[in-house]
């Protein structure tokens, strides 16, 4: 299951959707999951769910390696989904046996959150997967720059969240390692209860975050060696600039937008 997550992972390609701006990709990420919000029929999500497949198409991006990320979710989905359908009383009742009690707004608000909770994944994991740690990182800092008047640390936030979603990968390549050592050792990860499945992640647990302390301690010393102090000051290597690209995604993600609102409207 740790090999699942997509999140945090880079695809190095040569597409479209990875030659635009990162600033713009941050926000056109954005743009999706406000129109996702505003998606209230299936019809909506059958829109957001085609207009992913092409940005997937044009990012080069497999298909299936999204699929994976949301694959790695399935048990909060179901969660997501059961606790939706059966603790929404109110409405109309399709099914009453016992103490379960089903009905037709519980059934509608559980298959919401859950497609909204896939297609919020799939959307963050193509600004990932599209875009390198550095990008990103620069990105994040120029659109938070304008903060910077009122004294906000905008280069120190966006290296945070840079130097996090680099680690995701290389932290669950570590789970994965240690998962396998213990298993070879006897430990028993698959069967149980849930009291017992917390339990055998301790051994899991404990090396792992040895593990990630002993990475940022690495990671800070290497930083202080080379002088590092932030924002100060700092060049790059490549200086982002707005193209004729990027307009086209903001208005095709525009374009998404109105249509999930005139389709609300209609229907």
């Amino acid at each position: 299951m740790l090999t699942n997550i997509t999140l945090g992972q880079y695809y190095p390609v040569d597409s479209w959707v990875h030659r635009l701006d990162p600033r713009t990709k941050i926000l056109l990420t954005i743009g999706i999951m406000v129109a996702v919000f505003m998606v209230h029929s299936l019809a909506g999500y059958a829109v957001v769910l085609a207009f992913i497949w092409l940005i997937s198409r044009l990012s080069k991006v497999p298909f299936k390696m999204l699929a994976r990320g949301v694959k790695a979710l399935r048990i909060i989905l179901v969660l997501t989904f059961v606790l939706n359908l059966f603790f929404t009383t109110s409405g109309t009742v399709l099914v009453q046996w016992a103490f379960i009690t089903i009905t037709r707004e519980g059934l509608t608000q559980a298959v919401h959150y859950s497609l909204r909770l896939v297609f919020l994944v799939v959307g963050t994991s193509l600004l990932t997967l599209t875009t390198s740690p550095i990008a990103l990182s620069d990105g994040i800092e120029l659109l938070l720059s304008p903060l910077k008047r009122v004294h906000f640390p905008a280069h120190e936030l966006a290296m945070m969240m840079s130097i996090a979603l680099r680690f995701i990968p290389t932290l669950l390549e570590e789970a994965d390692k240690i998962m396998k050592a213990q298993m070879a050792r006897g430990a028993d990860f698959e069967t149980g209860n849930l009291i017992a499945r917390a339990k055998a992640m301790v051994p899991l647990l404990v090396p792992l975050f040895v593990s990630a302390f002993r990475r940022a301690g690495d990671l800070a010393m290497a930083m202080e060696a080379r002088c590092y102090h932030g924002g100060e000051n700092r060049t790059r290597l490549r200086v982002l600039k707005i193209t004729r690209n990027d307009f086209l995604a903001a208005a095709s993600v525009a374009g998404l937008i109105l249509l999930i609102v005139l389709e609300g409207l209609i229907l």
